[in-house]
């Protein structure tokens, strides 16, 4: 079997392999945009030498995975954080690292990570194109509010309704004022059916699967954020407890604490932040029509800030998430902000 480590770029890739069976060992830069990867890839596979790739979890590298699994090739992911504390050396480059993952591949010490298939990965891309478009969409709107602010008019809401365009169009701007309004308010006429398309593409996609329906049975969470959550997740056994998912979202505080003293900054954010956005807006329409949040969010708001209790409501939610789906129980109200720490055949995890 020939190991290879790669430190992958877009436009190259350098690797560090060595042949098990002959001990051969050798370094090489592989450019991307001639062929010439492709090419040394397709000749491993033409001499029948069965290959382990390691290589960072990085961006920009879907042709490469899709090339190696057609290949037959076994690929593991490694967390980057994990391989950059592994770095003895304080030296850092491209060879270097490259040399670094072949060892930790050799001695069995490579950080391996979770990868999602293809179609996860494609669903993943619904879910944020119209998470984008609806980005887009509000700052359009926000500039159409502020041109009737400067008019003297704060519609807020109204403005977008029919009675609120009508007004909008008939305030007499200069020339400039005037085309902007008109190409702003083209623009909007056109993202509304779009975004309307990919939600309904997203509410297909959420009745497909049962676990999604399990999920929108708790209050404040829809097809949007319940998709999000099983795709982002992927399966629920891949974390021994519920408190991991609040690490894994990157909705814990950071610390930097030391000789008893404990120091507690902002929240890492180190996970998607698409579902960490989704988890703390349903958390918040989990409080506006649910009397248990709302107390709940109220308490923790009053005690610390706003902003901190969304946060918090929001990491509540996802380990609430997390529960349901793995013991497969709906959203029962008898058991709100209880232990989850039980076993799996409890129920909803109660002891």
């Amino acid at each position: 079997m020939m190991i290879i480590g790669i430190d992958y770029h877009p436009s190259f890739q350098t690797i560090a392999f060595l042949m098990e069976e002959t001990g051969e060992y050798g370094e090489q830069e592989l450019n991307h945009s001639d062929g010439q990867a492709e090419k040394f890839y397709r000749d491993l596979q033409q001499r029948g030498i069965s290959v382990r790739v390691g290589m960072e979890a990085t961006g920009y590298s879907r042709w490469f995975e899709r090339l190696l699994a057609e290949l037959g090739f076994e690929v593991w992911m490694g967390d980057p954080a994990e391989i950059k504390a592994k770095r003895v050396k304080k030296q850092k480059f491209d060879r270097e690292d490259a040399r670094l993952l072949l060892r930790l591949l050799r001695e069995n010490n490579f950080p391996q990570i979770w990868v999602p298939g293809p179609e996860n990965r494609d669903l993943r891309q619904l879910l944020w194109h119209r998470h984008r478009l609806v980005q887009m969409r509000t700052r359009i709107m926000n500039q159409l509010q502020a041109l009737a602010m400067n008019e003297g008019y704060r519609w807020k809401k109204k403005l977008f309704s029919e009675q609120g365009r009508a007004q909008l169009e008939k305030l007499a701007l200069a020339p400039w004022a005037s085309r902007r309004r008109q190409e702003l308010l083209e623009l909007l006429d056109r993202m509304n059916p779009t975004i309307a398309e990919l939600t309904a593409a997203v509410e297909r996609e959420a009745r497909k699967r049962p676990e999604v329906l399990r999920l929108m049975t708790h209050p404040g969470v829809g097809p949007l954020t319940a998709l999000a959550y099983v795709l982002i997740i992927g399966t629920p056994t891949r974390f021994p407890r519920g408190k991991q998912i609040g690490t894994y979202v990157g909705m814990i505080p950071s610390e930097d604490s030391s000789a008893g003293k404990q120091r507690l900054g902002h929240i890492s954010k180190q996970g998607n932040s698409l579902l960490r956005f989704l988890l703390v807006e349903a958390a918040q329409a989990a409080a506006r029509i649910h009397p248990g949040w709302r107390r709940r969010y109220t308490h923790l708001a009053m005690r610390r800030h706003k902003s901190i209790a969304k946060v918090a409501m929001g990491r509540r939610l996802a380990i609430r998430l997390y529960w349901m789906w793995r013991n497969g129980c709906e959203y029962s109200p008898s058991l709100e902000f209880g232990s989850y720490a039980g076993q799996l055949g409890t129920g909803h995890g109660v002891r």
